[in-house]
């Protein structure tokens, strides 16, 4: 018998019980749907995070020091003698007071205010929508000026512009001298649109803060960052006499780690999808033992007449394969669908669609229906005609 006449057969019968071959295939759809779905959210993310990052590049090291006592701090002049280093092009050191209270007229906010140095904007790739950024004389003259992140000047000034305006940041009057473009949340998840940049020497006094926190440290290249990092680790081990006191993170490394658990956490998530699709796959062996069950019969019709056993067999497992590849193909459109609306749904959440994720997904449930329907076909193959022909 031909593969077309069986497929025939196949499609009779899924005809026959529309209602019962759709809640067959329902756990292999939702299996199918759940796994592309969740690995497009999971590539999404990864893509995220990749543009997180890009527009630092990758000879970016971020030291953190976590020290509370004076032999574990560093202050600005000690951080920046390091710029001397052989294979280091800038280091921008940063001092951070969050939730400050900043005044303009009768408006009160509250907004991070970060001390840093002129090195600052172009390690953190960032740019000025209008003014200008610090230069060096005003941290040598430890001036009261500010610049001001997009979302700061929009609350403040509206539409106009802040240039040589004067704000209140805790009790002391600092001129506006630039304004940056609005560029989101950076690598350590804050955000310089919402935040107000001084001089770092001018914050240091005027907040009574000596000790750097986080320093931004620029390789000259890509191939100088592991060098310099060593450098870094050997001068801090050997300035604090203990390694405790600080972290060193390079960019590529961060990336690598957040990308490593965002798809840790992506396979957890369609390993349990996939059980959606053994579920399924037990339901398609369920009804195929059913249907073999009520068409005992019809096998002992055909066998009686010269069907061979081979025939029985490829006729049920034809069937199993149809119901399973078509609840493959609903789920995989279905999929794509969820994948392609998520972003409308949640807009902080990027989705990127996967063929290749796709194609295995549908070829998987195909294969589920081939497995599950071994048994019942084989059942069915096994019926002696007279037995079969008895059955009432």
């Amino acid at each position: 018998m031909r593969i077309w006449e069986l497929f025939q057969m196949a499609m009779a019968t899924v005809r026959s019980n529309p209602l019962r071959t759709v809640l067959t295939m329902l756990g292999v759809i939702i299996g199918v749907s759940s796994v592309i779905t969740l690995v497009s959210i999971g590539q999404g993310t990864s893509k995220t995070i990749e543009k997180q990052y890009e527009g630092l590049g990758t000879n970016l090291l971020t030291v953190n020091l976590m020290g509370n006592g004076r032999a574990t701090q560093l202050n600005y002049d000690e951080v920046m003698q390091l710029e001397s280093t052989p294979g280091i092009s800038a280091i921008a050191p940063t001092m951070t007071r969050g939730s400050t209270n900043i005044k303009y007229d009768r408006t009160s906010e509250s907004y991070s205010v970060i001390g840093t140095n002129d090195r600052y904007l172009d390690l953190q790739k960032g740019k000025m929508s209008s003014g200008r950024f610090l230069a060096q004389a005003d941290l040598d003259y430890r001036n009261h000026v500010a610049v001001v992140g997009s979302d700061v000047a929009k609350q403040f000034f509206g539409t106009e512009s802040p240039i040589d305006e004067e704000i209140n940041v805790n009790g002391y009057m600092y001129t506006i001298i630039g304004v940056l473009q609005s560029k989101g949340s950076n690598t350590n998840g804050t955000s310089l649109d919402s935040a107000v940049l001084v001089p770092l020497p001018t914050m240091s006094r005027d907040f009574k803060l000596g000790s750097i926190r986080t320093a931004y440290v620029e390789a000259a290249s890509g191939d100088d960052v592991s060098r310099v990092q060593r450098i870094l680790e050997a001068y801090l081990a050997n300035k604090f006499k203990s390694t405790s006191g600080y972290n060193i993170f390079n960019s590529s490394e961060l990336i690598s780690a957040r990308q490593s658990a965002s798809s840790s956490l992506t396979n957890q998530l369609v390993a349990v999808a996939a059980i959606s699709l053994i579920v399924g796959g037990i339901g398609i062996m369920n009804i195929m033992l059913v249907t073999v069950s009520e068409r005992t019969r019809e096998i002992g019709i055909r066998k009686s007449i010269g069907a061979k056993r081979r025939n029985i067999l490829l006729q049920f497992l034809v069937e199993a394969t149809l119901i399973s590849g078509m609840g493959g193909l609903i789920g995989l459109i279905v999929g794509v669908a969820l994948s392609l609306a998520w972003p409308y749904i949640n807009p902080s959440q990027e989705t990127s669609l996967s063929l290749s994720v796709g194609l295995y997904a549908f070829l998987f449930s195909a294969l589920v229906g081939v497995i599950f329907g071994l048994y019942p076909a084989n059942k069915a193959s096994k019926l002696k005609p007279i037995d079969a022909l008895r059955y009432d």
